[in-house]
């Protein structure tokens, strides 16, 4: 076959890592592939090199691909993917975030494109935007679900609230869980006790994780919430934070104020490929975002063998179930977020239990081959309904 993703930026994120595993993998797997994407910006970094890398992919920029909305540039970012798809012919268009998904689809619609499918990586409305945001977000996603042939989620979740929100029809939505190199988190051979050296951290600091963007809604704010008054008072509690964003400055501020800059760690944004190894040295993975698709970091850490407190929100609780995996605590719950942190420490023997069970059930969930078998035979299903 041959296949045409398109995703509006090719920052470091879970959307767009699992883009580019299905790139390779399909490449891999003998198909034309081609990645076309709008221009990168931004503290978030970036993973141009990682597509650039895979021989079999051919990454392609759209100038008018961007994120905010811009009739003018919209409208430009659209006649290109028609333009586009008409001199690479594919078979299947896959597009992937919102921005990405409206345009793509719609291009692929007017050109003719055999099989159109969609992933939501996670949905643009949400309840702590403005109403209009919200409305006019759900109106545009139920246009363009008229304009493809599949959408695939990846969580459970997502389907439930795209429907739930009228959005495409049941027969349209499948659930693809998003893979990842397993392996490279079960067989992590990273010096816990040197990455914590490298990186100011203690032997016996009892280090609570988080990989996320510095951004709005990621949960940075709960955790300071929930733990500051811990930091204050022990030198050997600290927090460890993977990533960077445009509240990064802000975090790093409050972080002053409050008194706790020895027990916080900033690392900024890490390559992929030193992802395990960050893992690997937290003794618990806090993740308080406060809306997700499936978030990447959950797994990972199960994979690695550590625990996890998490918001209960979206497709988290499909890999963390309560008591079983991990911790869940209800979004705003600043104690139970406190009291469930706490307890992890005073209990981490019960708590690396739960990890390995989650270990074991996301052994089976994510691997990045199952992804792109269940992908490829998507495509070909709905590829031999139109021949038929």
């Amino acid at each position: 076959m041959r296949i045409l993703h398109i995703s509006t930026r090719l920052i470091l994120g879970g959307s767009q890592e699992n883009t580019l595993i299905s790139c390779a993998g399909q490449a891999d797997e003998g198909h034309e592939v081609a990645l076309a994407y709008g221009p990168i910006y931004g503290p978030e970094g970036s993973m141009l090199d990682e597509a650039r890398a895979h021989q079999g992919v051919e990454p392609i920029e759209i100038p008018n691909l961007v994120r905010q909305l811009s009739p003018i540039k919209d409208l430009g970012c659209r006649m290109a993917l028609q333009q586009l798809m008409k001199r690479y012919r594919p078979d299947v268009v896959h597009t992937h975030s919102s921005k990405a998904g409206i345009l793509g689809r719609a291009a692929a619609h007017s050109a003719g494109v055999p099989a159109v499918v969609h992933t939501i990586h996670g949905l643009p409305f949400h309840p702590y935007q403005s109403r209009i945001k919200n409305r006019t977000y759900v109106a545009l996603e139920k246009w363009a679900a008229r304009r493809c042939d599949a959408i695939v989620c990846v969580a459970d979740a997502m389907k439930e609230q795209a429907l739930a929100s009228g959005i495409g029809h049941q027969e349209q939505f499948t659930t693809i869980y998003s893979g990842m190199d397993v392996q490279a988190f079960l067989d992590c051979r990273v010096d816990r006790a040197a990455w914590r050296r490298a990186h100011d951290l203690r032997d016996d600091d009892f280090v609570i994780g988080t990989v996320a963007r510095l951004a709005e809604l990621k949960g940075h704010d709960d955790l300071l919430e929930a733990m500051g008054d811990e930091l204050r008072k022990d030198a050997g509690l600290k927090l460890l934070w993977v990533g960077d964003g445009y509240w990064a400055e802000r975090l790093k501020s409050r972080v002053i104020q409050l008194g706790i800059e020895k027990n916080v760690v900033f690392t900024g944004k890490l390559p992929p490929n030193e992802i395990p190894g960050a893992i690997r040295s937290m003794d618990v993975l806090a993740h308080p975002s406060w809306r997700e698709g499936l978030p990447r970091t959950v797994p990972q850490a199960l994979l690695s063998g550590v625990p996890v407190v998490a918001h209960d929100v979206d497709g988290t609780r499909e890999v963390i179930h309560d008591g079983r995996t991990g911790r869940l605590v209800r979004p705003g719950d600043i104690q139970g977020l406190r009291e469930a942190l706490v307890r992890a420490r005073l209990r981490i023997p019960d708590e690396i239990r739960l990890a390995r069970a989650g270990q074991e059930l996301c052994q089976d969930m994510f691997p990045a081959h199952k992804m792109v078998h269940e992908l490829e035979t998507l495509y070909e299903s709905i590829l031999q309904r139109k021949q038929s």
